[in-house]
């Protein structure tokens, strides 16, 4: 089998993510390239679309929300991802069966004696035909289960329930109260009924491959997906990593040059980049892993620098600040400080400095 290395593994990764150059494709073609963009952050998609589509702009993608070609809702690794809306159509019940265990986890003590299915399916007729923030959700149904809290009742709801966060959730810079609608109200069409779980397989190798089982089971939430790659095996290129571990990919998909030279790129909180495999070392060293996951369920925004993960930003007062983890080579840090400028210019209000800070090297 052939032998990649972390830096070829790395450039494949980066050539599949459109992190090489910016494409000139339309949104949806990126979004259904990636499958799904982590959408816990109403702005993060936008920020993951610019770093990848040249001349991106934000109401590009709030058209798409606007016509429903575009929906945003609990899916994969059962949290919020922005989808197309026929991807969601066979996304959702594909990953249904491991959301329909996220109560009986996170929730199990706040939904302890409660029928879930009887919750789904009295959750269902209050959304049937309308649309309701979660609270209005949450307070109908106290209504039916006056023993429990309504935001753990919506809740449940939510992930036992199909549902997708209409405009204006998930619009640039939009926050508040989260509107509620049934998937298949919203999008006008069922929700497929046997959905191919092969299919998700490799689609996601074309996004995020080469990788093995285990990768493919960190990405989408799912487990036992052994089965489904023997049975997909005569079909898939068999590569190994450094380490001896059995990586799939596509018969058509090449690895890329590990010595192409990777620019610079500013990616949101939560990109899928990052989350898209258990063994990440081919895209942020172990030592850095806390640094952007400091807790609490939080994946903060990154930076690439030859391809890896070396450092951190946010915005604050008008400011972007920029934060590698070390000491920065002075063609790389200018590099950044360009890229950087750039960002600036698409997260921050116009009437803001738009200045960029690099501080010293934090690790």
């Amino acid at each position: 089998m052939p032998l990649l290395s972390t830096r070829a593994l790395n450039r494949t990764l980066l050539e599949r993510q459109l992190l090489f150059h910016r494409v000139d494709w339309p949104v949806s073609r990126v979004v259904e390239r990636l499958i799904a963009m982590q959408g816990q952050e109403p702005n993060a998609p936008y920020v993951g679309l610019w770093t990848r589509i040249a001349g991106f702009r934000h109401d590009a993608l709030s058209s798409l929300l606007h016509e429903r070609r575009m929906v945003r809702g609990a899916h994969l690794r059962t949290t919020q991802h922005l989808a197309l809306a026929e991807d969601f159509l066979w996304l959702r019940p594909l990953l249904q069966p491991r959301l329909d265990r996220a109560p009986a986890g996170g929730l199990r003590r706040e939904t302890g004696g409660l029928d879930l299915s009887e919750v789904a399916a009295v959750g269902r007729n209050f959304l049937a035909g309308r649309t309701l923030t979660r609270q209005e959700l949450g307070s109908l149904l106290t209504e039916q289960f006056p023993d429990h809290r309504a935001n753990d009742l919506a809740m449940a709801v939510h992930f036992l329930v199909p549902m997708v966060h209409p405009p204006p959730s998930g619009l640039w810079g939009r926050r508040g109260a989260v509107p509620c609608v049934l998937a298949e109200d919203w999008i006008g069409r069922p929700l497929e009924a046997a959905p191919q779980i092969g299919t998700m397989v490799t689609r996601y190798l074309a996004a995020f491959g080469p990788a093995d089982v285990k990768d493919m089971q960190t990405w989408s939430g799912l487990s036992r997906l052994r089965e489904v790659v023997d049975d997909l095996r005569p079909r898939l290129r068999v590569h190994r990593d450094e380490h001896g571990r059995e990586l799939f990919d596509l018969p058509e998909a090449a690895p890329s040059d590990p010595d192409r030279p990777a620019p610079v790129r500013f990616l949101p909180a939560f990109d899928n980049l990052l989350l898209g495999h258990a063994d990440r070392s081919r895209v942020i060293a172990d030592e850095h892993r806390k640094l952007v996951a400091p807790g609490q369920a939080r994946v903060l925004p990154t930076f690439l620098v030859d391809g890896f993960v070396a450092g951190t930003w946010s915005v604050k007062d008008g400011l972007l600040l920029v934060s590698p983890f070390r000491t920065l080579p002075k063609a790389d840090r200018a590099a950044v400080r360009e890229e950087a400028g750039r960002l600036a210019e698409f997260v921050l209000p116009d009437d803001s400095r738009r200045d960029v800070r690099i501080r010293a090297g934090v690790a």
